[in-house]
């Protein structure tokens, strides 16, 4: 008598738990990574390296300020930012800058390592310090940090980000004046940005031609 042909049923089976294996693994990857947006899930937090609503001011650290090497150089009493523009060069001191008109706006930070949280910022509108160097028109904006080297280092921001209203030089975080770890003494926060792109440490800010 000839052999039965094979059902085929064993490799259904395999299908069906792989595919069972696999979603199980996702949902605990989400479950153990869900505390870097949802603070309420922090301990479950597992692998995920922040946690929302938890660092200094209330908000997560992507890079310290001993990671970038500014702890010195942000600290510096000779600190000024610099701004270059078609109308000339200034360069405030934090306290000149805080001086200036200020302004408070609620604005999200989304970082690429998957945490996004909110945060209620105080600075001057980035779009009111340009226009004392001339203004931008449609040109871009290349931003500079105090850090030495990084692929982040510098950053350039296009006319509807540094003409957004919203758009700040921060000076403070969550009613306080900013950590610096988040940047002090001045960083860029501006909305609908992503994290890495949000310069701490500002040393330059130049229209470009």
């Amino acid at each position: 008598m000839s052999a039965e042909p094979p059902t085929g049923g064993g490799d259904r089976f395999s299908r069906r738990a792989f595919l069972g294996l696999a979603g199980a693994a996702t949902a605990t990857a989400g479950l153990v990574t869900a505390g870097q947006s949802f603070e309420i899930l922090g301990p479950a937090n597992l692998v995920a390296p922040r946690v929302a609503g938890r660092g200094p001011q209330g908000l997560p650290v992507n890079k310290t300020a001993a990671a970038a090497g500014v702890l010195d150089s942000a600290t510096d009493a000779a600190w000024r930012l610099r701004l270059d523009g078609s109308d000339g060069s200034r360069a405030l001191s934090r306290a000149e800058l805080s001086a200036l008109p200020q302004d408070t706006q609620v604005l999200p930070i989304a970082c690429v390592e998957g945490w996004t949280t909110s945060a209620t910022w105080t600075g001057v509108p980035l779009a009111s310090l340009l226009a004392g160097v001339g203004g931008i028109g449609d040109r871009h904006v290349r931003l500079t940090s105090l850090e030495a080297g990084g692929a982040y280092r510098v950053s350039t921001m296009g006319p509807e980000f540094a003409t957004d209203p919203r758009t700040l030089v921060a000076l403070g975080l969550n009613g306080a004046p900013l950590d610096l770890d988040h940047g002090y003494p001045a960083r860029i926060i501006a909305p609908a940005r992503s994290g890495v792109l949000q310069t701490k440490w500002l040393a330059h800010i130049e229209v470009l031609p």
